[in-house]
């Protein structure tokens, strides 16, 4: 692995204690960034920090943090009492509880991270690790990690070769999703309507083998070309944005389905081999 590891230290399962190097699993998109500019001299905009009872910029010495628990009320916080309560940094992954993989939902990760055997590949933290990796097939493990004065709640499962941590939201960082008794209801009564089968149609034929590196960032490369074309001096044609027809919901079912097979080629059909001619 070509990239440098982010931190190193321990993953801990019970009294099994693994040597680990970890590495991010993904990298920021290279999104292209803005400055705030002054509309009439192009100049850069600075912030700063502002007081409006002194009416006065204050520097970071005079700076503290509060938390307001009430409307308008603080109390303050001191980096002394703030560094008391701060978990010690232990680089500890250490897990507690496994469950099926399955049981892990999508919208508890925040992170992922790639966790190598810190030794050469016949070390007995390489061998370890890939112990670990066999025995966890379909299982998730859960569990804490403790770093940069931080406590995070971490999942480890394999994929494939590779052992990945994953970074999770609590539970009381989760919302639930926004539910009526009429659209409980809707939910009830559609199982059952003729349009479902319709629907389970369109999404079986835009069913198939997935793979993220079909999609790429259009908007990115659009807006490349569109800065390219302003620092060239090129005029730039704004296009109108088409209104959607208005369509009925069993008229878009049948046109979707239409058009996604429209977009799938036939199967070519093997030519029938010519006739002979009967000899006279």
């Amino acid at each position: 692995m070509s990239a440098r590891a982010t931190w190193k230290g321990l993953l801990q399962i019970s009294l099994v204690t693994i040597p680990i190097k970890v590495f991010p699993a993904t990298e920021s998109s290279e999104s292209l960034s803005f400055n705030q500019l002054h509309s009439e001299c192009q100049s850069r905009m600075q912030q700063k920090r502002w007081c409006p009872s002194c009416n006065r910029e204050v520097p970071s010495a005079e700076i503290v943090k509060g938390f307001e628990f009430e409307k308008g009320k603080y109390v303050v916080l001191i980096d002394a009492e703030l560094d008391a309560v701060q978990p010690e940094s232990t680089r500890v992954i250490d897990l507690v509880r496994f469950a099926p993989a399955a049981a892990l939902e999508l919208r508890t990760i925040d992170r992922a991270y790639y966790l190598v055997p810190d030794g050469s590949e016949d070390s007995q933290a390489s061998r370890a690790h890939a112990l670990m990796l066999l025995a966890m097939h379909g299982k998730v493990g859960i569990g804490k990690l403790a770093i940069y004065g931080r406590e995070y709640l971490v999942a480890v499962a394999p994929e494939g070769r590779s052992l990945l941590l994953y970074t999770l939201h609590h539970a009381a960082e989760l919302r639930e999703a926004p539910m009526t008794a009429a659209l409980d209801a809707l939910y009830t009564f559609l199982e059952g309507d003729r349009e479902l089968a319709l629907a389970q149609r369109v999404i079986a034929a835009l069913t198939g083998p997935l793979s993220l590196s079909d999609f790429t960032d259009a908007y990115q490369t659009d807006l490349r070309r569109l800065i390219d074309a302003k620092i060239a001096g090129d005029e730039i044609l704004i296009p109108l944005v088409p209104t959607p027809p208005v369509i009925n919901l069993r008229e878009a079912l049948e046109q979707s389905l239409a058009a996604v097979k429209a977009t799938k080629t036939p199967p070519v059909k093997a030519a029938s081999p010519p006739k002979r001619k009967k000899a006279s």
